[in-house]
C-alpha cells in the first residue's frame, strides 16, 4: 500500500544531537537508521530556550515553524532570518554553525534533514478549503491544522493535528476538508 498513516501520539521523545531540547522522529530512512547514517528525516523539535542547532555534517535541513511566535534563525555567513508559522520553509545547510533566539517563547518546528547528494527535496505548506484531488510523489503528508478525510480509493483516513501520511509511491489522494485545513507537503527523490 502506497500509504502509511504515522500518529503523532506514537512518536517517542528524545534529546536533540547535541542535549539542548526534544524532538520526535516523524520518519526516518532506511527503518532503523540513526542520526549519523539515514539518507532522510523527518522531525518535529519543541525549542523552549535560545541556543545552537545540532550541526549534521553532509545534511541539508529545511525547517518550518509549526507553533508560537517564532524563531530568529543565524546561520554562519548569512544574514539572519525570522520565521513564523506564516513564513515559508527556510532552507540550511545542517553541517553550518547556527542557532537560534525565540521571538517570543517556545516554538515546535517542522525539521526536514536530507543526505547531500543523495536525496534531494521540497516542502510547502498547503492550505484548502473545498474537496481537492492531488497527485502526490513520493514523501510526506504533516498535518497542521482542521479536519479531514484523505481518500486513496478505498482508504480513508481522517488526520489528527501533526499526524503524518508516508507515501512511498505516485499517489492520487483526495483530501475532503471538513473546516479549513493546513497541510506540509513534503516531497523526497532521489538526487
Amino acid at each position: 500500500m502506497p500509504l502509511l498513516h504515522l500518529p503523532a501520539a506514537a512518536r517517542i521523545a528524545k534529546a536533540w544531537k547535541n542535549g539542548g531540547g526534544v524532538t520526535r522522529d516523524v520518519i526516518i530512512i532506511p527503518e532503523g537508521a540513526g542520526l549519523d547514517d539515514f539518507d532522510w528525516r523527518l522531525s518535529i523539535a519543541e525549542v523552549a530556550s535560545d541556543g545552537p542547532f545540532s550541526q549534521f555534517p553532509g545534511v541539508d535541513r529545511i525547517i518550518a515553524i509549526l507553533s508560537g511566535t517564532g524563531i530568529t534563525l543565524e546561520v554562519k555567513g548569512c544574514p539572519a532570518i525570522r520565521l513564523t508559522p506564516q513564513s515559508g520553509p527556510h532552507a540550511f545547510p545542517g553541517d553550518a554553525t547556527a542557532s537560534g533566539m525565540l521571538i517570543g517563547g517556545p516554538i515546535r518546528d517542522l525539521n526536514l534533514m536530507t543526505r547531500r547528494g543523495t536525496i534531494s527535496a521540497r516542502m510547502h505548506r498547503v492550505d484548502i478549503t473545498r474537496e481537492t484531488e492531488f497527485m502526490f510523489k513520493p514523501g510526506v503528508i504533516l498535518w497542521v491544522s482542521g479536519r479531514a478525510d484523505i481518500a486513496e480509493g478505498s482508504t480513508v483516513i481522517s488526520p489528527d493535528t501533526l499526524d503524518a501520511l508516508h507515501i512511498s509511491a505516485f499517489t492520487p489522494l483526495v483530501i475532503t476538508p471538513h473546516t479549513p485545513c493546513s497541510f506540509y507537503r513534503i516531497e523526497i527523490e532521489a538526487a
